[in-house]
């Protein structure tokens, strides 16, 4: 048997999104470029973008694995935190 890669296995992951707003909060005054690439590279979940000195990003998705939170260095995430009860992601062996 093959092993699975990475994203079949995403593909037993579930979503629910809290409607109410994103768990991380996202310095938009900011304007380190070298944060914001090293973001948009290390996010395993593809929720970090930077294209034309822009970064774009989306918390729907998120795999709470805290990699922004740790990269950060308190710049370009002013807050992180796990989503509210019942939100958020739903792991599932696959």
């Amino acid at each position: 048997m093959a092993a699975m890669r990475v994203d079949d296995k995403l593909g037993f992951v579930r979503f629910k999104v809290d409607e109410q707003g994103s768990h991380i909060i996202v310095n938009e005054d900011c304007e380190d470029e070298k944060e914001m690439r090293l973001l948009a590279k290390a996010c395993p979940a593809g929720l970090y973008s930077y294209e034309e000195g822009k970064l774009s990003f989306n918390y729907e998705g998120c795999l709470e694995c805290g990699t922004c939170r740790v990269l950060s260095g308190g710049g370009l995430i002013e807050h992180w935190n796990y989503p509210r009860g019942a939100k958020g992601v739903e792991y599932h062996q696959g």
